[in-house]
């Protein structure tokens, strides 16, 4: 029962962090981000919150830095809109899934065009 409450916790965590880096951040380093998921520990003690970021390597580390500078904000802005005893310390993880399917894909695609030229 506990994972259930600690997946519902996270998945609002997520929506609300989606929500204040779109909203309320005004830093010019933080580009086009998404947010993909969340992981709570049991203890709700860690977040780890996993982003896609669009652009390129730089402008990605440049966002993660940001991100990191403002966790404390962010984290301030989380207790203001969800009601819980103690907020999670948020770490931000670059998620590479989607370019990795990106990539799939765009491979899949010349395989597709080389069998229609053959």
């Amino acid at each position: 029962m506990a994972k259930i409450r600690v997946g519902r916790v996270g998945e609002q965590i997520k929506k609300e962090i989606s929500q204040i880096i779109q909203s309320e951040l005004k830093d010019p380093r933080i580009g086009f981000i998404t947010v993909t998921g969340v992981d709570v520990t049991n203890d709700y003690s860690q977040a780890k919150v996993y982003l896609s970021v669009l652009g390129s390597e730089e402008q990605r580390e440049e966002t993660l830095k940001a991100l990191g500078r403002s966790s404390g904000f962010i984290r301030s802005e989380l207790g203001k809109r969800i009601r819980m005893r103690k907020i999670p310390d948020l770490h931000f993880i670059f998620d590479a899934s989607i370019d990795y399917g990106s990539k799939i894909q765009s491979i899949l695609q010349q395989i597709s065009e080389g069998d229609s030229k053959a």
